[in-house]
């Protein structure tokens, strides 16, 4: 695979389309600082896809598009393709040639493309995985990264090393599967939270699933019987229903006969409104043009003020123009006389400057007639010495082969007696290693007992918390009955006390004298002396409804008083008990009918009160049956305990029982039981708290001690442990290759030494033969040199007088040209300045005149103001005029409206008529609806619906019907909160539920493959990562050798050979009579040389199709940078190298070189030339 062609068009300084050829295999980059050289090397990072404006040495990455310069205009788009010839199948793919583009537009879109087809960053990435490619491989080297590597900044080394091993794809799926892991135990947590809830949640539905279906049995049940009911009540509110409507049309029609005289009225006030609106109008339209004249006026006062303004600015511009045109006719004067110098001194300097060329003519001509005889004699001096410098060669390249024979000898020699003692030191190591093992298989034994024994721990933590969970929420649901208990009686004593308080339900009178402090401080009324049984209250109070609102007072003065009060104040009358005046009870009924007791037993009142209450239910018995009760003996009246029926001896009365009967009588005793009631449940409710208080401390202790994060340690501990063992395990394998391999090389070394000493001794005679040749050339050319050498001092005395002659000819042209361009200048600045002046005398003119223009309009202002002023009082008595007539129209409509008034008091009172049969009308409508209403929200059943239903007739009495009704609906409401949902949510849970335990099962399941994956991926990328290690360590020792002298020392060193993989390499480098402790002690030339070697050595490992070094050779002198470009031309027949340089050495062992050039339209470009195709050679003279 090899690089073959790179474009460039709109990339930083590349502003035109650029193409950069990779045909060879070794090509120069070449150019001036700041050409563009290394924007061709950011180009093939930033098309590999780097991100990092910083490694792009950019602030922001939209500056990577071309920014224009001062004749071309900034691009909207840069872009970059490089194409690869995939002749040996390295990527995956089945093209030969495949180009990988990236664009991005001003508009901040990219996009990257695949041979032209649209694709993603990461398909780019995975193409290039392990080819060693990529924006940030080590095939692109810059001078800077060579101190990266060597200080080892953000781990680069170990970078550089996975991607050479292969173990970058490795640990890429690591972290991948350890998210992945991660993700999978934060869904398992939330699953195992989520079964619990739901579990909790499905033993409440069941039980309320049960009690659903019974609750909706008995609505079925209440549903037939209130149907039943309601057809009952709707006959007969029907027949109520006609007989109002009668008297509601007799009342309505004496109502319009008052209404047509109210709008005979209505009329007449109507036409005298609408002349007042004309007056109004015309008040209006006064009041308008008034207004209108006062703003015009002050407009006009607005102008005046602005005029005056413009006159200041006016004044002070005139002033500043003249100013300017003073300081204009100074510079005027001072640029002429300057000019008129100049000229003169321009014509002497180009006088002298003839005198110079004259001078440097005739050097010229002396230079060339000692040149000529020069070159005559150098000819045939150099022939002469061509071929003594051929023999010398022959010698010299003799001699070198011959001490480089030897110092392989040496070299061997050493190398195979270093190799034996490091066997015998890494045996030793390699025991110990294997010892090491052992330790830690059987440590990882014990931690993984450790593990199961945690797990234990948290299995049975889970099982504790399950059942205090279900503790807790028993007690809440008790804590919730007790509220919601509490909560009903809270609001019953706010709503008893309102009333109390606001005596709702009261006449005015009985509110004027409890809140009155003419009267007794605290006025007592039957209805709050007295305290009813639940049961009984509505049947009490539908008895003494007549006298529940009569005050309780002790004899005839309080009520007097109370009486004249009401009088005085017309608040109404009022009714009084006088406690002296009521006899003691006598007695109470002799013989009991069956089944009742006296209504005394169900009530209490304070002992002074009961006198009273026996008067008052003299009597007075109560039955617990819910039917019409038979007919009582003489004098006695039975009340039943729904308060539905009232029985006397010779009449019955009952009906419906009203929402709030039963509420008004004993409200104040109600209340202070209602506050023991609340202070109990409170009570309560408080040891309930107490109960789960402790109990969710409970819960809270046993959440606490979750051991999952122990468990995950132990699991980490477990897998570094695991890791460990396998970083171990291929130490202990690595070393046993090792020694395979140095045995093997080792007899290499032995043979080639051999051959070596025997190649020597033909070297030998060679040299002998050579030597005796040189001597006699010598002899031939001991003459001939010395008229070579006179000429030659000649020739650069002339040459050195005519460089003198021409730099002085040179530096006099530059002053003659700078005196020019300081002429010109002054000329134009003379004629800048004399327009600036014309036009300021221009301006100054025209101020004048606008001075002038002013002085008018003031006069013209004045005259108008004065007219508008007089106009404004005219217009202000014509105003006044109209306002007179305007308020006496208003009084006449005022008295027509006194009448109009009286005639609707007599309509509305006829209208109160009207309204108060149509409210009885319409309560009988009401009374239809609510039972229509109650039908459709209860049962969403019509009145038409319920008519055309096949009913059965109710034969009994209606009051027995209620009584099952009322039954049943307290039944139903008693039953509780219902979720009638139940049945069908409890289905859904359960088919939840299990369905979420699957899901459980499968996560738990991914969690045991992923843990597997991770140490499976840990395993094999230590192995491979430990053998491609010392394999780059050998390859390191000996290319570094090879930069430097085999007599120097280096290593690679991990440290901290038990995580290999996360451990920081070392580098230790010794070169020959140095001894650094860091590599930073290192100079220049040797540290890149030492990151080269490293290179190099990764290379050997993993070649890489091709390598960029952008500047890497310039801390190298001359002898380095040969061993430099030596190993690259021994390496690039596996690789290309592309590399970025100013150095000549290196440019001659390019076979390409592109060279990037600047200019100020176009922006960066690149001209090539391949020195393989050239014939002959060029020849450099300094003269």
């Amino acid at each position: 695979m090899r690089l073959r062609q790179l474009e460039i068009k709109g990339f930083k300084s590349f502003a035109n389309q650029t193409v950069v050829n990779f045909d060879e295999d070794v090509i120069g980059i070449v150019g001036p600082n700041g050409s563009g050289k290394s924007n061709i090397v950011d180009a093939i990072r930033w098309v590999l896809g780097e991100q990092k404006g910083r490694e792009l040495r950019l602030d922001k990455m939209s500056s990577v598009i071309f920014n224009g310069t001062k004749k071309k205009k900034a691009g909207n788009l840069a872009s970059v393709s490089l194409t690869f010839d995939n002749d040996k199948g390295l990527l995956p793919t089945e093209y030969g040639s495949v180009t990988i583009t990236r664009m991005l537009y001003r508009s901040g879109d990219s996009e990257y493309r695949l041979n032209g087809v649209q694709c993603r960053l990461k398909d780019i990435t995975s193409l290039l995985l392990d080819t060693g490619i990529g924006s940030n491989s080590y095939a692109i080297i810059a001078l800077g990264m060579v101190d990266d590597i060597l200080a080892d900044k953000d781990n680069s080394r170990r970078r550089m090393f996975e991607q050479a091993a292969g173990v970058s794809k490795y640990k890429a799926r690591k972290r991948e599967t350890l998210n992945k892991l991660k993700n999978t135990e934060g869904d398992l947590d939330r699953i195992e939270d989520l079964l619990h809830e739901i579990n909790n949640n499905l033993v409440s539905l069941e039980k309320q699933a049960k009690r659903a279906r019974r609750y909706l049995e008995l609505k079925e049940q209440y549903k037939g019987l209130s149907l039943q009911l309601t057809q009952v009540k709707v006959s007969a509110l029907r027949a109520d229903y006609g007989k109002l409507k009668s008297e509601i049309t007799t009342a309505e029609d004496q109502y319009r006969n008052v209404d047509v005289k109210i709008r005979q009225l209505e009329a007449t006030l109507e036409e005298e409104r609408k002349k007042h609106v004309d007056k109004e109008k015309l008040l209006g339209e006064r009041q308008k043009k008034l207004n209108e004249l006062v703003n015009e006026l002050r407009g006009l006062e607005n102008e005046k003020q602005m005029l005056a303004q413009r006159k200041t600015f006016v004044r002070r511009q005139t002033e500043k123009l003249q100013q300017d045109i003073a300081t204009a006719t100074g510079q005027l004067t001072d640029y002429t006389g300057q000019i008129d110098r100049m000229v003169a001194q321009i014509e002497e300097e180009k006088a002298k400057e003839t005198e110079r060329q004259t001078s440097l003519s005739a050097a010229e001509e002396a230079l060339k007639e000692i040149r000529s005889g020069h070159e005559s004699i150098k000819g045939r001096l150099e022939e002469g010495l061509k071929q003594q410098q051929e023999e010398e060669r022959k010698i010299f390249e003799l001699e070198k082969n011959r001490a480089i024979n030897g110092n392989k000898v040496e070299n061997f020699r050493f190398q195979i007696e270093r190799n034996a003692g490091e066997m015998d030191d890494r045996r030793g190591e390699k025991d110990s290693l294997e010892a090491s093992l052992k330790e830690l298989e059987a440590e990882e034994e014990k931690e993984l007992l450790a593990l199961e024994k945690l797990e234990q721990a948290e299995t049975e933590r889970r099982e504790a918390l399950e059942e205090a969970t279900e503790a807790v929420e028993a007690l809440q649901n008790e804590q919730s009955k007790i509220n919601r208990g509490l909560d009903a009686r809270r609001n019953e004593f706010k709503l008893t006390k309102s009333m109390i308080d606001s005596l709702e339900g009261f006449p005015e009178s009985i509110r004027f004298l409890s809140q009155s402090k003419q009267w007794k401080e605290d006025p007592q009324l039957l209805s709050d002396l007295v305290l009813v049984d639940q049961d009984y209250r509505v049947a009490i109070e539908n008895y003494l409804e007549g006298v529940l609102n009569y005050y309780v007072v002790a004899d005839a003065s309080e009520a007097r008083e109370a009486i004249a009060l009401l009088s005085k104040s017309q608040k109404g009358k009022a009714n009084f008990f006088l406690l002296d005046a009521i006899p003691k009870y006598q007695g109470g009924v002799a013989l009991l009918p069956g089944g009742t007791r006296p209504a005394t037993d169900v009530v209490k009142v304070d002992k002074v009160f009961q006198p009273l209450l026996d008067h008052l239910l003299h009597n007075v018995l109560v039955t617990d049956e819910d039917k019409l009760p038979e007919q009582p003996a003489e004098g006695l009246t039975v009340l039943t305990r729904s308060g539905r029926f009232i029985r006397r001896p010779y009449s019955v009365s009952g009906g419906s029982v009203g929402l709030f009967e039963g509420k008004k009588i004993g409200r104040k005793k109600n209340l202070e039981v209602l506050e023991k009631a609340i202070a109990a449940a409170e009570e309560q409710a408080r040891a309930i708290e107490k109960d789960l208080y402790k109990e969710r401390n409970k819960l809270n202790e046993l959440r606490q001690r979750r051991v999952d994060k122990d468990i995950q340690e132990k699991q980490r501990e477990l897998s570094r442990l695991q890791q460990k063992r396998a970083a171990l395990k291929a130490r202990v394998e690595s070393f046993t290759n090792y020694f395979t391999e140095t045995e093997e090389k080792n007899n290499v070394l032995d043979k080639q030494v051999k051959e070596i000493v025997k190649a020597n001794s033909l070297i030998e005679r060679d040299l002998e033969n050579a030597s005796a040749a040189v001597e006699a050339l010598r002899e031939q050319l001991a003459g001939t040199d010395g008229n070579y050498r006179q000429l030659s001092e000649q020739l650069s005395a002339a040459s050195a007088a005519y460089n003198e002659e021409n730099i002085n000819f040179i530096r006099q042209q530059n002053l003659v040209q700078t005196l020019e361009q300081e002429v010109t200048f002054r000329r134009n600045r003379l004629k800048e300045l004399a327009d600036l002046d014309s036009t300021n005398k221009e301006q100054l003119e025209k101020l004048a005149k606008e001075s002038l223009q002013f002085e008018e309009q003031e006069k013209l202002q004045a005259k108008n103001l004065e007219k508008m002023y007089a106009d404004r009082t005219a217009y202000q008595e014509t105003l006044n005029t109209a306002e007179s007539d305007y308020f006496s129209a208003r009084t006449t409509i005022n008295a027509m409206e006194d009448d109009l008034r009286r005639e609707n008091r007599r309509r509305q009172d006829g209208q109160i008529l009207v309204n108060q049969l149509k409210e009885k009308f319409t309560d009988i409508k009401f009374k239809i609806n609510g039972l229509a209403e109650r039908l459709k929200i209860e049962f969403n059943i019509g009145l038409e619906e319920l008519g055309q239903m096949e009913i059965e007739e109710w034969v009994g009495a209606v009051g027995d019907l209620e009584m099952k009704v009322d039954r049943l609906r307290g039944r139903i409401g008693n039953y509780g909160e219902i979720n009638p949902m139940a049945v069908e949510a409890y289905d859904e849970m359960k088919e939840r539920h299990d369905t979420i335990t699957k899901q459980r099962d499968d996560i738990v399941s991914a969690k045991e493959t992923l843990i597997k994956t991770i140490k499976e991926i840990e395993e094999t990328a230590t192995v491979q990562f430990l053998k491609a290690f010392e394999q780059v360590r050998t390859y390191f020792i000996d290319v570094f050798r090879s930069l430097f002298t085999e007599d120097d020392n280096c290593d690679l060193i991990l440290l901290d050979p038990e995580n290999p993989l996360e451990s920081k390499i070392e580098i230790v480098a010794k070169p020959k009579g140095k001894r650094p402790t860091t590599i930073s002690q290192l100079s220049g030339g040797e540290k890149t040389l030492t990151a080269t070697a490293l290179l190099f050595a990764l290379y050997l490992l993993k070649p890489a199709p091709f390598c960029i070094f952008d500047e890497v050779d310039a801390p190298l002198d001359d002898a380095n940078i040969a061993k430099f470009n030596k190993i690259i031309k021994k390496f690039s027949k596996e690789s290309q190298f592309i590399i970025v340089t100013h150095n000549k050495l290196t440019m001659e062992a390019v076979d390409t070189i592109y060279g990037v050039y600047t200019n100020e339209q176009q922006g960066s470009g690149v001209l090539p030339v391949q020195f393989t195709e050239l014939e002959g050679s060029l020849m450099f003279e300094a003269v």
